[in-house]
């Protein structure tokens, strides 16, 4: 049997008057990681100085040429960009690169988020966001979405056209999908309340932090995980007990830097799990280069769920994977994070973090006694004080 040839893809982004450019490329970066995460094999990168995205084809014409004959002469199947494009420039850009499909990169993760659902809950949340995503894009698509109706019902009156009928079809599907969703959430909501007042702990963090392997460390389950973005998309909830004490610990979908609102919209329930937690354990791979940045991104995106007020834990997970340029202490540059030691680092947010934290890594097992310790006198305050007649704890 013939190996599966994967397709080539190449990516665009923009660099505005005040971008770094180095951020720019990380961002291409993790562009190209999502699209092998979907199954795609990255190509070429193309970036344009600009001051402004175009409105009609977010580049300008030149590079869409240059870009259009690049992927005509290397059998690029993908060109794929680093924003959210209308729907008017996905179709003018259409028009000039033609040997390629155009993807944005919401409709990416929408589609990642499509491979990895594997219960019936998650597929419908996934199907309501790609709904979501695709109404406002209708506009000049010839989609034929009745086919979904399972033949029922008719094109529509004499006067309507394709357009009408595809948005009409789309709105029926988004309806039906959110009361199918509601009944499910009233499911769940009921299968919380009768947890009773255990202590609840939420794994949050970036994609790919390894917050699903530290899961199976505490709680001695097998979640899935593996080196790829949103492995884990489902939420998971385990029976923890450290020492005499017990709580339950949920993993969660990982946040990523512009993570479409579609899907933070339909996966509102899913994040009950976060906003109804005691305590956010924030896993953070500390040997991201650019992992302050991956924080901010997930503390915005607590505030967009309405769970930037429980109290934090962070977790510098990866410690293994730190690397650091040592620096030439006769070097009159200024010492940057680029070259500060894991000691120095460790030091500084030890010193300077106003939420508790600790460094660990969850795959050489490193730090982990110390980790279960801090859970333990956490989990035991709160368990105390919801208790106070269970002086065992004690």
């Amino acid at each position: 049997m013939a190996e599966k040839v994967s397709e080539k893809a190449v990516f665009v982004g923009i660099i505005r008057q005040n971008d770094d450019e180095r951020k720019v490329m990380e961002y291409l970066d993790e562009l190209e990681f999502l699209a092998e995460t979907a199954g795609a094999v990255g190509d070429r990168k193309f970036v344009q100085r600009v001051d402004k995205p175009e409105k009609a084809t977010y580049i300008r014409s030149g590079k869409l040429e240059e870009i259009a004959q690049y992927c005509e002469d290397n059998c690029i199947s993908y060109v794929i960009f680093d924003d959210e494009l209308t729907g008017m420039q996905q179709r003018n850009i259409e028009r000039i690169i033609k040997t390629a499909a155009i993807i944005d990169r919401t409709s990416l993760i929408l589609e990642i988020f499509a491979q990895r659902a594997k219960t019936s809950y998650a597929k419908m949340q996934v199907e309501l966001a790609r709904y979501n995503y695709m109404l406002p894009r209708l506009a000049g698509m010839w989609t034929h979405l009745e086919r979904q109706r399972g033949g029922h019902g008719t094109r529509g009156g004499m006067g309507e056209t394709q357009i009408e009928v595809d948005r009409r079809i789309v709105k029926e599907r988004i309806t039906r999908l959110r009361e199918q969703l509601k009944k499910v959430d009233r499911q769940m909501s009921t299968q919380r309340g009768n947890r009773g007042q255990m202590v609840r702990l939420a794994l949050v963090g970036y994609t790919n932090v390894g917050k699903s392997t530290l899961m199976n460390l505490l709680a001695k389950s097998d979640v899935f995980a593996e080196n790829k973005l949103f492995a884990t998309l489902d939420t998971t909830v385990r029976k923890v007990v450290i020492e005499n004490v017990p709580f339950l610990l949920s993993d969660t979908v990982g946040f990523i830097r512009k993570l479409p609102t579609q899907l933070i919209e339909a996966f509102k329930s899913t994040l009950d799990e976060v906003r109804e937690a005691d305590i956010l354990v924030h896993v953070v791979d500390i040997s991201h280069p650019d992992f302050e940045e991956q924080m901010e991104v997930v503390e915005k995106t607590l505030q967009e769920i309405g769970a930037s007020k429980k109290p934090v834990f962070v977790v510098f997970n990866k410690i293994d994977s730190y690397t650091f340029e040592e620096y030439d202490e006769f070097s009159l540059e200024p010492k940057s994070k680029e070259n500060r030691s894991l000691d120095e680092l460790m030091n500084s947010w030890i010193a300077e973090e106003k939420s508790p934290c600790i460094f660990i890594s969850a795959k050489e097992k490193t730090n982990i006694p110390k980790l279960k310790n801090d859970i333990y006198k956490m989990v035991a305050e709160i368990h105390a004080g919801r208790y106070p007649f269970n002086n065992f704890l004690w």
